[in-house]
């Protein structure tokens, strides 16, 4: 990987960084019980790939961010929140769909409940035709091979039949131009079961360069690699339910299926990787000796959780982007997981550049002076 110096939040350039996904209207109810008595709601917008765009952006990296929304008040909202924090927009605006909405709400004080209405929104109208069009609002090919990284998340895939194959596509476009491809499984069940949504993700999984998961996600992914192994007669390293029973074995277990690098995402028991040394796009042909690193997670007063999953790739991505090790790399996604849970909303705290060692000075005073 060619390492180059991040540039200045404010300033321009080509997108370093490419994600795809949806971003919806968000209603959020900031007091504690039931949305049936909730007298208040604020409005906002809210999706793991803008989320990390965001994040992305305010570290210094240009990013661009690709979807569609409805030809709708809401759709105009995420459209202006976006440009306003500089990421570069390429987003249909479909007249026939709306835009996505989501509800959060807080049942009971500590605890988060959201509920997504996305079924028929514009950006489960995702197609690999439109994405691979040169009109402004896809992903064509040059823009993809002058990116370094193509950010998915496993949501999409989820979101429709259309969509899935858009997902597909966009990976074997981007392994064909070298562009290393980022994968976060981000699984969400109230889009597919485990049992459908298991082997659809894993394929992903196993095209990708860097995978990050919570344990039970790259359990998830292990156990469906594991069983495909299985039903094509073949003998190798075990699946999720044996990965549990150590403390490295997911992130091993996945690198022997061949994904370079693997990233776990553990909250407030902090992060582990392992990561080949020399492995990139389309030259992933073999592994050599990897290097495995964890680094502590940090504790603050928590907010909201929501979000700090997609702050943790962003800040893990910049890191890498500029060329530090792995071990500096999970503790710059630890600090941004960190750092966005101690604000409410989904991406409104991620973290700027001049935030980047605060929680490490330590500092008690409530007031900056």
């Amino acid at each position: 990987m060619t390492v180059s110096p991040i540039q200045d939040p404010q300033a321009g350039g080509a997108p370093r960084v490419v994600t795809v996904g949806e971003t919806m209207a968000l209603l959020h109810s900031e007091s504690i019980g039931s949305l049936a008595h909730a007298r208040t709601m604020t409005i906002g917008i809210g999706g793991a790939e803008s989320n990390l765009a965001i994040g992305l952006r305010r570290l210094g990296v240009p990013v661009a961010w690709v979807s569609r929304v409805g030809a709708d008040e809401l759709g105009t909202r995420v459209l202006r929140e976006l440009r306003a924090e500089q990421v570069e927009v390429r987003a249909v605006v479909d007249p026939e769909r709306p835009t996505g909405l989501m509800l959060k709400s807080h049942p009971s004080g500590g605890a988060t409940t959201v509920r997504y209405y996305r079924s028929g929104s514009a950006a489960s109208a995702l197609d690999a035709a439109a994405l691979a069009g040169d009109d402004g609002n896809g992903l064509p090919d040059d823009l993809l091979a002058g990116a370094e990284i193509l950010h998915l998340t496993g949501i999409t895939p989820l979101l429709s039949d259309t969509a899935r194959e858009a997902v597909l596509d966009l990976v074997e476009r981007a392994r064909a131009v070298g562009t290393l491809v980022s994968f976060d499984v981000n699984l969400r069940s109230a889009l597919a079961p485990r049992e459908v949504a298991a082997p659809l993700l894993a394929c992903i999984a196993v095209a990708a360069d860097i995978v990050f998961g919570g344990t039970d996600e790259l359990a998830l992914i292990a156990d469906a690699l594991a069983a495909e192994a299985q039903a094509a007669g073949e003998s190798g390293d075990a699946g999720g339910d044996a990965a549990r029973g150590g403390e490295d074995s997911l992130v091993r277990i996945l690198h022997a299926h061949g994904i370079p690098e693997v990233v776990e995402k553990r909250g407030a028991e902090g992060a582990r990787a392992l990561a080949a040394g020399s492995v990139t796009g389309a030259d992933a042909t073999t592994l050599p000796d990897a290097e495995q690193a964890e680094a502590p997670g940090l504790s603050v007063d928590v907010v909201d959780t929501v979000g700090a999953g997609d702050a943790f790739v962003a800040g893990y991505l910049s890191a890498r982007l500029e060329g530090l090790d792995l071990a500096a790399r999970l503790a710059r996604g630890n600090e941004c997981g960190a750092l966005i849970c101690t604000t409410p909303g989904d991406w409104e705290g991620a973290a700027h550049r001049e935030d980047l060692g605060r929680l490490a000075a330590g500092t008690k005073d409530p007031v900056v002076r």
